[in-house]
């Protein structure tokens, strides 16, 4: 790709904070969702930081080379749910967030002496393009129905057959409007813009998708809570996980430990797939091999410890994101200065109410428009992975079909409550099938 900056270069620094700040909105709903959804009183800003803080440490380990960010992760929403399910106090539960980060950061650690003793040739050998493209391809795909549900945010569902349609009434149309103003206006700018507006299209568009919500509001069809900037404070502490773990570490017994560690370590294996794709694709985008330089085990360690360390302040283990990497192939902006300054806006924005209150206000529907743009870029990348990939051999034809339509389909498997994700699962199968087939001649 042609970018517009590498991974070395520095914008000026107006433009840097005006870049960064573009990366903060592809990552935000994602991240403050995770809490939201697993509960127990899980702070939203806190997991902000902590999304800042993991990138941070993924940037110090990656020597500054690795244009990603970090964020709450989705997989780990199962293993976080057990750890306050199998806790006799919400603090033990707490504590319990904290050293499941770190046993999964372990795995992370071990997979990385691995790498750095082996290399990255047998990974090659493993996941060719034939298998690591509609791997990638999946995870953008995987993501489609929730990019949809988000532009139909207010809408409900009705169900014919195998099918379900959303109901056109008064508050869907306005949701629907939102979504598409948004979209268009991303893929205006993208198109028609001048250098500057195109490396900031999702900025341009949120703000016009927000401008469009806050009409419909005042005329009666609440897009926008605006009650979200009642009673908010100017200056707040988010309420970290470290501070609620300590007081709850006298209720963690040995019992209590195996079902954390049954919870998380495997888990982490399954996001070591996806941070494998991530990277393959990301060094795809920006032209340069991530796994040799920094290298796999450099990525491995910084996003291992960069999660223990998110964890650490906001209870959410994180990864790297497929948003921040859509972010990166749209805008042809793959400065590391870039993610760092978002990395601290995050820790900056945390603490200040009125900026959270913003971010948390803008719409599902909103958020549905940039998505379908950013989601659509990883499915579109995966597939340029695969465009070397001779699919006239039905022994590739195969590895393709067995990853797209298991992941498509939404196969997925929970082995006694570890939860192997659609992408993973899709990806495991393609390896064996790969494996099986690599060894027939080409017809």
């Amino acid at each position: 790709m042609n970018l517009v900056y590498g991974i070395h270069d520095k914008p000026k620094f107006g433009q840097l904070l005006v870049f960064a700040f573009q990366q903060v909105l592809a990552i935000l709903a994602a991240t403050i969702v995770v809490p939201v959804i697993v509960g127990n009183g899980m702070s939203q800003s806190a997991a902000l930081l902590g999304a800042g803080v993991g990138t941070l440490v993924y940037q110090l380990f990656t020597k500054f080379r690795s244009p990603v960010f970090l964020g709450s992760s989705f997989v780990f929403i199962g293993p976080m749910a057990a750890a306050f399910g199998g806790a006799v106090s919400a603090s033990a539960g707490y504590a319990g967030l904290v050293i499941g980060a770190a046993l999964a950061a372990l795995v992370y650690v071990v997979i990385a002496a691995v790498v750095k003793a082996a290399g990255v040739k047998w990974i090659d050998k493993l996941m060719p393009p034939v298998v690591i493209g509609p791997t990638v391809a999946l995870i953008g795909l995987s993501l489609a129905g929730s990019a949809v549900s988000d532009a139909f945010s207010y809408g409900a569902k009705t169900t014919f057959g195998i099918s379900s349609y959303f109901v056109m009434n008064g508050s869907i149309w306005a949701s629907l409007i939102c979504a598409l103003v948004t979209l268009f206006v991303v893929i205006a700018v993208s198109t028609y813009g001048n250098k500057m507006t195109r490396m900031i299209p999702f900025i341009i568009g949120i703000l016009a998708g927000y401008v469009v919500a806050a009409v419909f509001t005042v005329c009666g069809v609440p897009v926008i809570d605006f009650g979200i900037f009642k009673d908010m404070s100017i200056v707040s502490v988010p309420d970290f996980t470290f501070v609620k773990a300590f007081k709850g570490v006298k209720d963690v017994d040995l019992s209590y430990l195996a079902t954390v560690a049954a919870a998380y370590i495997p888990v982490a294996f399954v996001v070591f797939a996806e941070h494998l794709a991530d990277h393959k694709n990301l060094s795809t985008i920006i032209g340069e091999n991530l796994l040799e330089e920094p290298g796999l085990h450099r990525t491995l360690l910084g996003d291992g410890i960069g999660s223990m360390a998110g964890a650490f302040f906001g209870g959410c283990p994180n990864t790297t994101y497929g948003e921040s990497v859509g972010c990166v192939a749209i805008t042809r902006n793959a400065s590391v200065v870039t993610i760092t300054v978002a990395a601290l806006m995050c820790i900056v924005i945390s603490f200040f109410g009125p900026f959270v209150a913003f971010l948390d206000s803008i719409p599902g529907c909103v958020m549905g428009g940039v998505c379908i743009t950013l989601y659509g870029f990883i499915a579109v990348s995966g597939l340029k992975m695969i465009q070397k990939v001779d699919l006239g051999q039905n022994k590739n034809l195969f590895v393709v079909a067995a990853i797209l339509i298991p992941g498509i389909g939404g196969m997925a498997l929970d082995l006694g409550g570890v939860y192997i994700t659609t992408t993973a699962c899709a990806l495991i199968l393609g390896i064996v099938v790969n494996l099986l087939v690599s060894k027939a001649k080409d017809e």
